[in-house]
């Protein structure tokens, strides 16, 4: 696959997952469990067979984009039905170690058959929905009281999703360049940022139990949970991206044992962040973010400072665990900041809070490492 299409496919991804996950927790708010479990269903499968048959580009991008709106809808479904710190922790796990050998996994299959096989791989998720679907129908949070859907406050917080995704691209950009024509980007995606945010803010004051309700926005849980949440997913993405070239430029490590050690690395990090989930009722609040704050620390000062190749693994661990600790905790502590038909939008809120760090952290991994090589 040229390296241009791969980029294309991956930032379509990023940009519908982080899209997706609060539209269908709206969803899920106002419908139940069920038609978001059969409606990423549908987009898994038919955003598949789009990647997997379609010849064109443009086609393939919307399949892409449909597997991650699906993944989001799958995601936010877990994350409702979890319950726990303890059951979140083992889907965070989860999701941290596919995600670290998912690359592999992906390679093997494009080198051994094709890389529309290793785009695919996502569709054995359907097989679970049965499952889930009869156990969501014993179990499902209780939805919010009918009301007029709130089209406009869906449409501000798309769009601000979808500036902060691309924000990080063009200052990137202009760090490397002169250009007044990247500059301009640049502040464009600034400005619409700014006219987003206060868009919204006002919408929500005049709609308080709308898509966004003021009942997030004002809590400090909720506020206190997501930021934590952001800046920890946010040094493990720039972690994961840069960690590999500081192995190489640092300690002299080849690409084989750089990618091996970071497998190895995020795999133990990843399981580890279950015990901090388990542990996190008996810790309390205050413990559980004091070793998160500690760790997310920890791993940025090794990233800077450390020259030798096992302290680089163990930074890029540091990450992964406070990482997925912070998904599986935090995500619990601010869905309980609200009333319990609400949670489901404050865990698709707290979601879009986390994927964000996944925008931020290649672009200052690119700014801080990789653009200076």
């Amino acid at each position: 696959m040229p390296t241009e299409t791969a980029a294309r496919l991956v930032a379509a991804f990023a940009w519908a997952m982080a899209v997706s996950v609060p539209l269908m927790a709206g969803l899920m708010r106002r419908r139940g469990l069920t038609p978001v479990l059969r409606l990423s269903g549908a987009l898994l499968l038919g955003g598949t067979l789009l990647v997997a048959a379609s010849p064109w580009l443009p086609a393939a991008l919307l399949g892409r984009a449909a597997q991650a709106a699906g993944g989001a809808g799958l995601v936010a479904a877990a994350m409702s039905l979890a319950g726990s710190a303890r059951r979140m922790g083992v889907i965070s796990a989860g999701f941290g170690m596919l995600g670290a050998a998912g690359p592999l996994l992906g390679a093997q299959l494009s080198h051994a058959v094709s890389w529309r096989l290793s785009l695919s791989v996502s569709l054995l998720s359907l097989l679970a929905l049965p499952a889930v679907g009869r156990h969501a129908a014993v179990t499902a949070p209780p939805t919010a009281p009918r009301s007029r859907f709130d089209a406009r406050g869906a449409a501000l917080l798309t769009v601000l999703a979808t500036a902060l995704v691309l924000l990080p691209h063009a200052p990137a950009a202009a760090l490397g360049s002169a250009s007044a024509a990247v500059v301009a980007v640049a502040v464009a995606a600034l400005a619409v940022v700014a006219v987003a945010v206060a868009l919204l803010a006002l919408h929500v004051r005049r709609r308080p139990d709308g898509f966004v309700p003021a009942a997030l926005v004002r809590s400090p849980l909720f506020l206190g949970s997501s930021l934590l949440a952001l800046a920890l997913s946010t040094s493990y993405f720039t972690l994961l991206f840069a960690v590999p070239r500081l192995l190489a430029d640092r300690a002299g490590w080849d690409v084989t044992a750089a990618g091996a050690g970071q497998l190895v690395a995020l795999l133990t990090g990843s399981a580890l962040s279950w015990l901090l989930a388990a542990a996190s009722a008996r810790l309390g609040r205050t413990a559980v973010r004091a070793v998160l704050v500690t760790l997310g620390a920890l791993a940025a000062l090794l990233a800077v400072f450390a020259s030798w190749g096992p302290l680089l693994l163990v930074a890029t661990l540091g990450g992964v665990f406070g990482a997925t600790g912070a998904n599986a905790v935090l995500s619990m502590q601010a869905a309980s900041s609200v009333p319990a038909p609400q949670r489901p939008t404050a865990i698709g809120l707290f979601s879009l809070c986390y994927q964000l760090g996944g925008a931020f952290g290649p672009a200052i991994a690119t700014a801080l490492v990789l653009g200076g090589a």
